[in-house]
């Protein structure tokens, strides 16, 4: 019986989460020492890494919208204990994401200085986005496969093996960084292009233990005659999740973007406070990100062997969770918000616009991630147009207009209103959402 339907529910998913909770911690510590790695090279070189991140944000939202297709048609079979359609989906998918993956290598390749100069990159700033791109293109399907790998390690039940495998590679590019880049023990120093080059290495390496652990100790990698027909059929399935997933999670940079505009009209110091606010929110938000990371494999995998009880078992302690975090981390921010401004400025009107983002946004994290986590459940319910319309609903009908207006009639502490309002109202929206749905399965069942 499929590990994620056969224990306790609560004993499950916060025992998925746990060892998820090291991997994402590891992987945000991998970015932060990439950043102060190549910040040490330079202004024009971290300018240049600042230019690669649209194009690299793009690839790997569209490479975790399909493994979130991959993870959740492999989960429900496994659910249906159809071990056989698992492992097509699994196979088929990773012919996917690696076709997408050359695909996406060769037009950049070919295109890196007519997109770099749309983004804005001058001809200082250019050649190290070229040495620092045409080497990650050169591993782009490095990058792309491990994006599937940890729902389905969790699907296995095995989320201790999905947490090691995201640390290695992130352990492995924080020891190669400063070896390659300012060429340590006899390397030549490479600079940007060693940050690059650690970055592939490291990814290889990762996806090497995954193809095993999916090849060899969980056979759903099957190497067999292809069958065209059912490769097409399973490439339309996932296509079927991945494109509103890839949809949901672009609209949310993209909002972002948006917003930071909208800051930047109330000055230099509101820009500058938000983003070093922001920077704090992100370490806020791993702990209920790694119980995130867990629901939707978990709900798949109950769902496909009709276990809405069970579901219904999940959200209850999700939500609970989430609130529960939100109000704890909602009371350490606003009182500590003073001091942890001192992490970042000195300057009075950055610390003021810190401690206000702080003060007001952090009332609405409970109810973001209870909005978060509902897309999630409906994910795993094979209803990923119904995700990408609640966060639709969340960007377009409330944060957008509410910080619009927010910004025009009380300035910048307006916006942060809107924001507050606009998780406060998402995370009702996203219960009601998925308790309608939930309730309609079980009067179909009976």
């Amino acid at each position: 019986m499929p590990k994620l339907i056969q224990f306790d529910v609560k004993q499950t998913l916060f025992r998925m989460a746990l060892p998820m909770l090291v991997g994402t911690i590891t992987m945000n510590a991998y970015n932060l020492a990439d950043t102060m790695y190549v910040a040490q090279l330079g202004t024009l070189p971290l300018a240049a890494m600042g230019f690669t991140f649209p194009v690299v944000m793009f690839f790997t939202l569209v490479a975790s919208g399909v493994g979130t297709g991959i993870t959740a048609l492999s989960s429900n079979a496994m659910g249906r204990k159809d071990n056989d359609a698992a492992a097509n989906i699994v196979t088929h998918g990773v012919c996917l994401i690696i076709l997408f993956s050359i695909l996406l290598a060769v037009c950049g390749y070919l295109s890196v200085n007519i997109i770099f100069n749309m983004l804005g990159a001058d001809d200082q700033t250019l050649p190290f986005v070229r040495n620092y791109m045409n080497t990650w293109y050169f591993g782009a399907v490095f990058m792309a496969i491990p994006m599937m790998g940890n729902g389905i390690l969790i699907s296995l039940g095995d989320s201790k093996s999905a947490s090691r495998f995201m640390a290695l590679g992130a352990i492995v590019n924080i020891i190669l960084d400063p070896i390659f880049i300012f060429g340590w023990l006899g390397v030549p120093a490479l600079g940007i292009l060693g940050a690059a080059l650690a970055t592939v290495i490291s990814q290889a390496i990762s996806s090497c233990w995954l193809f095993y652990l999916l090849a060899i100790k969980y056979p759903l990698i099957k190497f067999r005659q292809p069958n065209f027909s059912a490769l097409l059929h399973s490439w339309k399935r996932i296509a079927s999740f991945a494109i509103p997933a890839s949809m949901t999670m672009m609209l949310m940079p993209i909002s972002g973007g948006v917003i930071t505009a909208l800051i930047s009209q109330h000055g230099v110091a509101a820009v500058a406070g938000v983003s070093a606010a922001s920077r704090m929110e992100m370490f806020a938000f791993v702990i209920p990100m790694a119980l995130g990371m867990s629901l939707t494999p978990f709900v798949s995998q109950n769902y496909g062997g009709q276990r809405i009880d069970r579901i219904i078992e999940a959200r209850k302690y999700a939500t609970l969770f989430a609130l529960g975090y939100g109000v704890f981390i909602a009371l350490v921010f606003f009182i500590g918000a003073p001091y942890l401004a001192q992490l970042f400025t000195q300057d009075p009107d950055v610390t003021d616009v810190f401690i206000t983002y702080v003060r007001t946004i952090s009332f609405g994290y409970g109810m973001m991630e209870v909005h978060r986590y509902s897309g999630f459940f409906l994910t795993g319910m094979n209803r990923p147009v119904h995700t990408t319309l609640l966060t639709f609903t969340r960007v377009l009908v409330l944060l957008l207009p509410l910080s619009f207006l927010g910004s025009a009639y009380w300035g910048v502490s307006g916006i942060f209103t809107g924001r507050l309002i606009t998780d406060l109202l998402s995370g009702a929206i996203g219960l009601l959402w998925v308790g309608v749905f939930l309730k309609a399965k079980i009067q179909a069942k009976s």
